[in-house]
């Protein structure tokens, strides 16, 4: 790996591990322009790390969508000073928030349009699930912590997103009842493709899911069924997220 590969990664393995401290809450924050300075931010991470992606900018689409959704309502109140800097926050119960580069990347990666039917597996603050909502898309998430899964569809409500839907339960296993899907999100690291998933994954779908174990370096992992049924895959990017849990452990 040259240099500059090198240094990419070990910036973004560091960038989403990494979590802040609480700042005194200043109910005088800009968040409109705190939003726009992020999305500046977005746009310089794509740039150094196209060696990884392969692309120099996302979809436009994407990044009005992250221009739009208040992320500091998905964060805990002690945080929102902190919620427009590009790396995640803790959420409560070990949870984090993903930091809002990896969110554009995943939500680029699965190619998203109008209509299509998404699965999340792991709901957490609710913010990917608002802006995959954003992109006109209909989203069944899953959040196997109760307390979050609450909070987050309290938020979702409160935002006024009609087209998510979600569920206390274990993502490994999907939501069969509304296989299959065009996409799929998964928001915690396995250690494998949950074979359920890819099932209730529809031909000529994309998944999109960080792959590996808790302590060592994980891959963001997109995954492409074919028309015929065909799985492939391809590594995108290191990452570091929480571990997947459920009964499957």
């Amino acid at each position: 790996m040259n240099k500059h590969r090198l240094k990419s990664s070990m910036l973004f393995i560091v960038a989403i591990n990494g979590l802040t401290m609480a700042a005194p809450l200043n109910a005088d924050i800009d968040y409109s322009a705190a939003r726009t300075a992020l999305i500046q931010q977005i746009e310089g991470d794509v740039r150094d790390t196209r060696a990884f992606i392969g692309k120099r900018s996302f979809d436009v689409r994407v990044m009005q969508a992250m221009a739009k959704v208040p992320r500091h309502e998905f964060v805990p109140l002690r945080y929102r000073d902190s919620a427009y800097e590009n790396q995640p926050l803790p959420i409560g119960h070990g949870q984090t928030i993903s930091q809002p580069y990896i969110v554009a990347l995943m939500t680029d990666l699965m190619m998203l349009k109008p209509g299509d039917r998404a699965l999340e597996v792991g709901t957490g603050s609710g913010y990917q699930a608002a802006i995959m909502a954003e992109l006109g898309v209909d989203v069944y998430s899953i959040e196997i912590i109760e307390a979050l899964g609450q909070r987050a569809a309290r938020v979702l409500e409160e935002q006024g997103y009609s087209n998510i839907k979600t569920r206390i339960g274990d993502g490994y296993y999907g939501w069969q009842e509304h296989a299959p899907f065009d996409v799929i999100v998964v928001t915690a690291a396995a250690d494998h493709v949950p074979p359920p998933l890819l099932r209730q994954l529809k031909p000529g779908g994309r998944m999109v899911i960080p792959v590996g174990s808790r302590f060592m370096v994980q891959q963001l992992v997109l995954v492409e069924k074919d028309k015929h049924g065909k799985v492939t895959t391809r590594q995108i990017l290191p990452v570091r997220f929480v571990p997947l849990t459920g009964k499957h452990n």
